[in-house]
């Protein structure tokens, strides 16, 4: 198991990030661009969206504005992006991934993980990701699945949409990492601070949104 804190601390751009362990769920977004710093975490009645933090500088909104988080029944959804709204419309986790792909965003191609967190603490991630980043289109979409009977206390699985920074940006590959769970506060801490936007912490149904340009 590897610690969390340091692992962020010595990353400067895992980019959007998702950690799932026992009663807790954190979701977070960061940016290069200034239109991808310019957002913040808002409440919705079934989760959050991200928002534009001064909708006149907002530019492109396709792939940075969106529902990170929605309940599904008695389930809760937690992606990077509109794949969120496809799974709660399907009804199904895996038959919303199924129907998506990686964001067109070459030559990044920017990987759509989600993750699924089930009332009985089993959970599930997902990565789509693109096979050939030399490809103009990316290539075909590969789609890996990771389910989880559950976490033990202390315990959390993570995964990212970057390995780390760079042109064009590494995709997370292998298995989600298996990491400490530390407090909502220490993990906004962790962050870089000249990338990150916002966070999202739940922790036992006890939610709060951290956003930078809202001076957190």
């Amino acid at each position: 198991m590897q610690d969390l804190l340091e692992l962020l601390r010595n990353n400067p751009y895992p980019g959007r990030g998702i950690v799932v362990g026992k009663g807790r769920v954190y979701y977070w977004i960061m940016g290069r661009s200034s239109n991808s710093r310019n957002r913040i975490f808002t409440k919705t009645e079934d989760g959050i969206m991200t928002e534009a933090h001064d909708p006149s500088k907002l530019e492109d909104p396709s792939l940075i504005i969106y529902h990170p988080v929605r309940t599904m029944g008695d389930a809760l959804v937690v992606t990077n992006g509109d794949q969120t709204d496809t799974i709660v419309e399907k009804n199904s986790f895996r038959d919303g991934c199924m129907a998506r792909k990686f964001e067109p965003d070459g030559p990044n191609f920017t990987p759509r993980i989600s993750c699924i967190v089930n009332a009985d603490g089993s959970f599930e991630l997902s990565i789509l990701k693109a096979e050939d980043h030399a490809a103009t289109d990316g290539g075909r979409c590969v789609r890996e699945f990771f389910c989880y009977e559950g976490a033990d206390e202390g315990h959390g699985y993570f995964i990212s949409t970057y390995q780390g920074d760079g042109n064009p940006l590494p995709s997370f590959a292998g298995e989600p990492v298996e990491v400490t769970m530390p407090e909502p506060d220490e993990v906004w801490a962790a962050l870089n601070a000249d990338n990150k936007v916002s966070l999202y912490t739940n922790v036992d149904g006890d939610v709060r949104l951290f956003n930078k340009n809202l001076g957190d």
